[in-house]
């Protein structure tokens, strides 16, 4: 009996134990299973077009308690001031400086993040603006699973229904995929779009994890909201006190000083309506916790007309200097909420400078614990997770194909390290510096009385430039010309 009794004992602490690691191996596994990610990517619209940060007309409640459960980044960067290269940039993790949008079907699968991403199982979702090209730099072609609204568009020819043409009758430059022969009498474009989406992630397969971009064709031109939503703004700017503030200043063109556009007002709305649809959906299939959400934007807000144009202008960032096609801060400053159920503490990240093309790094990382190498974007995984910060971090930006005529821009490039940012507008060789902490309007040029910390930044630039604008990174036979136009102009910038 003894013995009998000592068999049974151990017998029953081996089928304990046994029961115990299974239940680790089970708790492991689902602790390990690899999230969902939903990027969220605005079209223009520009760092102060929420309620969050200070607009008065723009209701955003949405993005405002996304921001607040997310890492919000406040040193977040566009990594180019237009759409096609920011978004190229992003897409490949690497700096656009060729602004011709560059070749996507010509990456090889070890550097195409898509591609890494279908290798570790994920299904791959693209919805909208895609302005990429097509052939074998299409989404599909490029490596997603499937694609909607997506194709060589930068813009839609009229948000409501037929879509393709515009407003003045005339048919757009590019045909939007999809949306047209979709939609009816009443559509709107945003909508249709976040319809789609939320398609892709109820029909995705439970086994598989998915990655789903929607790229909104707003808040770009064209400025067309709901009529109840145009209405309702209107009443709201009636209200609202602008005081001194001066509609416009002129340099370069015009320059907008309010936020007092209604149709453009329910765009940003509009938006906000669909990610609350796109969130609500989320949690209603219960995957929210287990879903990386990231919201940016391509560039700053269209807040400039060139000298030659005299188009409706969307927005201002002030107190951010100029906007869309400028590298001031208005041009390249954007909002960037990353959030992860209880994986991230909700928090404003206000020293780490990161930019668009640390995005797919970062997701791969968080994903899979991989890395892609040579490109220049960096996984941010440890700044989300409260274990580094990059506030002394040193990046760059070119732009050699600027707008003078169309929103004011010169070409230019720029060098921020940590909290001093230099910009060389190259055609006129002029030099400006600025303390970005002291200094988020970039008002006090501090190249003459700081002239050693001048010519340091002047150093990172030139040996940046000399590295990376060469005929194959560019796809010209020419790298850009000092002094092309020197001394001409001198007085536009300042």
């Amino acid at each position: 009996m003894k013995l009998h009794s000592i068999y049974l004992f151990v017998l029953s602490m081996l089928l304990i134990g046994c029961k115990s690691n299974n239940t680790a191996a089970q708790n492991t596994s689902a602790t390990s299973k690899q999230p969902n990610i939903l990027i969220i990517h605005v079209d223009d619209l520009g760092y102060h077009d929420l309620s969050l940060t200070g607009s008065k007309l723009y209701d955003t409640p949405t993005l405002d308690k996304l921001a607040q459960e997310s890492v919000n980044f406040t040193n977040a960067y566009a990594s180019y001031p237009r759409c096609t290269p920011s978004r190229y940039g992003m897409m490949t993790a690497t700096y656009p400086v060729n602004e011709n949008k560059g070749h996507l079907g010509a990456i090889p699968k070890e550097k195409n993040f898509i591609k890494q991403f279908d290798k570790a199982g994920y299904n791959t979702y693209y919805v909208g603006k895609w302005h990429l090209g097509d052939g074998d730099s299409s989404p599909k072609n490029f490596g997603y699973t499937d694609s909607y609204a997506a194709g060589k568009a930068g813009g839609i020819g009229s948000r409501f229904y037929p879509f393709n043409t515009q407003k003045n009758g005339k048919p757009a430059k590019y045909n939007v995929p999809n949306v047209q022969e979709d939609g009816k009498e009443g559509d709107y474009a945003s909508d249709m779009l976040t319809d789609a989406t939320i398609n892709f992630i109820k029909n995705n397969p439970k086994n598989k994890p998915f990655l789903a971009v929607l790229a909104f064709y707003a808040v770009h031109t064209p400025i067309e909201a709901k009529p109840t939503d145009e209405a309702r703004n209107k009443k709201q700017l009636a209200t609202i006190d602008f005081g001194d503030t001066p509609e416009y200043t002129y340099i370069d063109g015009r320059q907008k000083m309010r936020q007092d556009n209604a149709a453009y007002a329910g765009m940003v709305e509009n938006v906000d309506e669909n990610v609350a649809r796109l969130l609500k959906t989320i949690e209603e299939i219960g995957i929210a916790d287990n879903t990386i959400i990231v919201l940016s934007s391509d560039h700053g807000g269209l807040s400039n007309s060139g000298t030659k144009s005299n188009r409706e202008l969307a927005t201002t960032n002030f107190p951010l200097r100029a906007g869309k096609g400028w590298l001031y801060e208005g041009g390249i400053r954007v909002p960037l909420f990353v959030k992860w159920g209880n994986h991230f503490k909700p928090r404003v990240e206000d020293k780490s400078i990161v930019l668009g093309m640390d995005v797919f790094p970062t997701l791969l990382d968080l994903a899979t614990g991989k890395n892609v190498k040579g490109v220049d974007g960096k996984s941010y995984k440890n700044v989300l997770e409260n274990k580094e910060s990059w506030e002394n971090r040193t990046v760059f930006w070119n732009e050699r194909k600027a707008r003078p005529k169309r929103t004011g821009d010169h070409n230019a490039s720029v060098v921020r390290s940590g909290d001093y940012k230099l910009i060389h507008f190259f055609d006129d060789d002029i030099v400006e510096l600025y303390n970005l902490k002291e200094d988020i309007s970039e008002k006090h040029d501090l190249s003459k009385k700081m002239p050693e910390k001048t010519a340091q930044m002047m150093k990172l630039l030139t040996h940046w430039k000399a590295k990376y604008l060469v005929p194959e990174k560019i796809g010209s036979k020419k790298a850009d010309k000092k002094g092309k136009k020197k001394g001409k102009g001198k007085k536009k910038h300042k």
